[in-house]
């Protein structure tokens, strides 16, 4: 099969590997019907997450269709079409127990797929403990609807859960990339009184200002000003960081009102600075980590009633044999490029349906 492959720093192929096999009985091997490609994709290209594996496969962001399942297995069945989780996690351990499935303690745990074992940027993919990480699609949710579940609409919906927001509340969201976007969604869903939508790009000020109504829109430089304006108690009560820029994290804290929870949603590059003297008094509660990806039943149940649509997010389609031209658009950010999804290859590469 094809594989999209993380070769070495700076390098990732496309080359033939074979298809995956089951390797422990609560294994399922999903056939992929559409990918899509996450800016922490770009982030193992250029050797920002140290224990991303050589030679994995790479892609987190998948559904598919079921083709085989190990014996332990019980919740899905061939044939059955899925989202894939981006966390990886026993169901067992105290974190899983707990719902903080990204520290699940299993060797194969937290975000593993496409960064520590093969991902999704392929024809076909294990999944380990797939009565955890794979969730049946509803009949009425298309692929293109259900492909942003696992990751970054689990990680806008989990923002969401843990901030803590009211419907009084003035909300600031710090970019609106891919993930804020979807964040902006999930805040929609508790109906806060503002929601504010900070961002520097013009294109993306226009795709908020088009899609969602009621939202209001700011650029960086204005973002104090504005937030003051159009909030009670001197600042946002909830800032949503999502966009892990060189100074979006100051000005996250500087966004909110003392006493205001600020949640850290962005990955960054570099260490960002804590300047414990200068917010003192603030009284913040910063919450920040990976995604506790543990809603995706939630959030399917959600789409199938029409109540999250991610589909506009997505603004090219290519298939997997022409992979490497969608990373090339989507990492220089070109015409327009929010969302690609990524089809199977346009002729497969063998005749997978006699070896699975």
């Amino acid at each position: 099969m094809l594989a999209y492959t993380y070769v070495e720093k700076g390098q990732f192929e496309l080359i033939e590997k074979p298809v995956p096999e089951l390797i422990d009985s609560h294994d399922a091997v999903v056939r992929v019907t559409l990918s899509s490609i996450c800016t922490s994709d770009l982030h193992i290209k250029h050797g920002s997450v140290p224990r991303a594996v050589p030679g994995i496969t790479v892609g987190h962001e998948m559904v598919g269709v079921v083709e085989k399942v190990g014996p332990d297995v019980v919740s899905v069945s061939p044939g059955d079409r899925v989202t894939v989780n981006v966390e990886t996690f026993c169901g067992e351990c105290f974190f899983c127990r707990h719902g903080y499935v990204n520290n699940c303690t299993s060797p194969e745990g937290g975000w593993a797929l496409g960064c520590r074992i093969d991902g999704g940027q392929a024809e076909y993919v294990r999944v380990p403990f797939a009565d955890q990480g794979l969730n049946l699609i509803p009949d009425n949710v298309s692929d293109e609807q259900a492909l942003f579940v696992g990751d970054i609409l689990a990680t806008g919906f989990w923002a969401a859960r843990i901030s803590e927001i009211s419907e009084d509340d003035t909300v600031l969201i710090i970019g609106a990339g891919p993930t804020g976007l979807c964040t902006l969604q999930c805040v929609m869903l508790k109906k806060p009184k503002c929601i504010i939508v900070c961002e520097k790009s013009s294109e993306r000020i226009r795709f908020v200002n088009e899609h969602y109504a009621g939202v209001l829109t700011v650029t960086p430089e204005k973002c104090r000003e504005f937030v003051l304006e159009n909030s009670r108690h001197g600042g946002a009560d909830v800032v949503l960081e999502v966009a892990g820029g060189e100074d979006t994290f100051r000005l996250a804290w500087e966004c909110a009102r003392p006493n205001a929870v600020v949640t850290i949603v962005a990955l960054y590059a570099h260490p960002q600075l804590l300047p414990l003297p200068d917010m003192y008094g603030k009284n913040l509660t910063f919450k920040t980590g990976g995604v506790d990806g543990c809603d995706c039943a939630e959030i399917l149940r959600l789409i199938s009633e029409g109540r999250i649509d991610t589909t506009s997010l997505i603004t090219h389609r290519f298939s997997l044999d022409r992979i490497a031209e969608a990373y090339r658009i989507f990492e220089t950010k070109s015409d327009g490029v929010i969302k690609i999804a990524v089809s199977p290859p346009r002729k497969s590469s063998e005749n997978l349906s006699s070896t699975v």
